[in-house]
């Protein structure tokens, strides 16, 4: 199953490098997502900031959170995918990465969407549940 069918309306959120820490907690909160794309522009991906990424900036901070900015804490390599790619594809690259949220780029590189561990792992299990569902009607038959 290629990514494609993963991020139909399914849309990218991104924040400004020069926005504050508390400001991407809130944005998090109310999207209700674990990262958000970093982008001048909502096409261009400057860099990637998770939960994850707040947290490991709370230890000898915690007191500074409110002045630190996203460029402060942002991942700037950010691994990408396109909508050909495969789950599998994606699954492998996320696990030996040990990254959990993926931009989805079109050939030229601008931004689309944004795929999530948690949107692999779904799919990955409804593909397998299709495949044991096939296999016991193709069995039910057979006999």
């Amino acid at each position: 199953m290629k990514i494609q069918t993963i991020i139909a309306n399914k849309k990218a959120y991104t924040i400004s490098a020069q926005d504050t820490v508390p400001h991407l907690v809130e944005l998090l909160n109310s999207f209700k997502v674990g990262a958000l794309v970093v982008s001048t522009d909502g096409k261009t991906i400057d860099g990637i900031v998770s939960e994850r990424d707040v947290v490991r900036a709370m230890p000898g901070k915690i007191d500074q959170l409110e002045y630190l900015h996203v460029r402060d804490i942002m991942t700037v390599g950010v691994h990408t995918c396109t909508p050909d790619s495969t789950i599998a594809e994606l699954m492998t690259m996320m696990t030996e990465l040990r990254i959990r949220h993926v931009p989805v780029v079109d050939e030229s590189g601008s931004l689309l969407s944004i795929v999530s561990i948690g949107d692999v792992v779904k799919n990955h299990v409804s593909e397998l549940d299709s495949e044991r569902q096939a296999l016991k009607d193709y069995l039910a038959t057979a006999t």
